[in-house]
This record gives C-alpha cells, structure tokens and sequence, in this order.
C-alpha cells in the first residue's frame, strides 16, 4: 500500500473514484455524482494542480486507487491559517487496513507543514465509522448543521468538526 500526492497524471483515476464515492454514499457529500459526472476530467486535473489544495492517495498495487483525501485552504487573508479536509474517501475492498487514518495523517502532516494552524471538516451524522476515524485523529466535534444536504428529498445533518495544530 501506497499513500502520496495525486498530480495530475492521476486525474483519470481520481475522477473515477471520486464519481464511486459521490453515488455510493451521495448523503456523505456535498457534491452530486449526478453534477459531477457531467464535468470534464480537465476539471479534476485543475483541481489535482491547484495551489490551495493538494490531495492523495492510497494506492494498491492490484487494485489502483482505492482511497482519497483532500485539503482545501481559505483564499481570504483571515482565514490562511486553517484548512478543510475534503473529498475522503476509502472503497470498500480496502477498508479495515488503517488506509482512512493513513490518509488523514497525511494531510495533517503537510498542513503544519504549510503552517496551518487550525483543520475542520464535516461527517454525516449516522457514519459512525468516520466520526470515530476523525476522533482518533484528533479532530472534535463542535456542532451539527441540520438539513446541510439533501438527498432524493431527505434531509442529512452535517457534524463540523475541528482539530487545532497549534
């Protein structure tokens, strides 16, 4: 098992992962696999090269790209010093080897190497297995947002989470 940074080279497998993740699990992300499927893999590969946001992976030597995450950096000057995770996600073929923590470690190392103070994200209520990998990373919950997505008309609460690097 591999874990390192997506360039742009990945842009396909990415793509195809992250379109895996939007319509297997749709009430763990913001975006829709039904949007997304329609963008052209030139909009991964821009994303991939991005200078406020880096992302990788887990790479299986039999299976290709079997996990991701991201991190996003604010734009504005008052918000430089945190950084979002986003776009986690580990296939099922792979789950229960560490790969989750092995990415969120990841990203966690390079935001203090960036100098980020401060990380958050959001989980779904209800995905008890995210919740308890964010917790052992670290990160703590400090409220929810009800009805944050909605999916085929039902309403998911979002959980924010924070972990300061400080």
């Amino acid at each position: 098992m591999q874990i390192r940074r997506l360039v742009a080279t990945d842009a396909a497998a990415f793509r195809e992962l992250r379109l895996r993740a939007l319509k297997d699990h749709p009430e763990a992300f913001t975006s829709s696999w039904e949007e997304d499927r329609h963008l052209p893999l030139d909009q991964s590969t821009r994303r991939l090269e991005s200078a406020t946001s880096a992302f990788w992976g887990a790479f299986d030597t039999k299976l290709g790209l079997v996990g991701m995450a991201g991190l996003e950096r604010g734009g504005r000057a008052k918000e430089r010093h945190k950084g979002t995770i986003v776009a986690m996600y580990v296939a099922p073929e792979a789950s229960s080897r560490g790969l989750g923590a092995m990415l969120i470690d990841t990203a966690i190392a390079h935001a203090r190497s960036e100098g980020l103070q401060d990380l958050v994200l959001t989980v779904t209520r209800g995905n008890e297995v995210a919740l308890r990998l964010y917790e052992r990373c670290g990160f703590r919950a400090f409220g929810s947002e009800p009805r944050a997505v909605l999916v085929d008309g039902r309403a998911f609460t979002k959980i924010h989470m924070h972990r300061s690097l400080c």
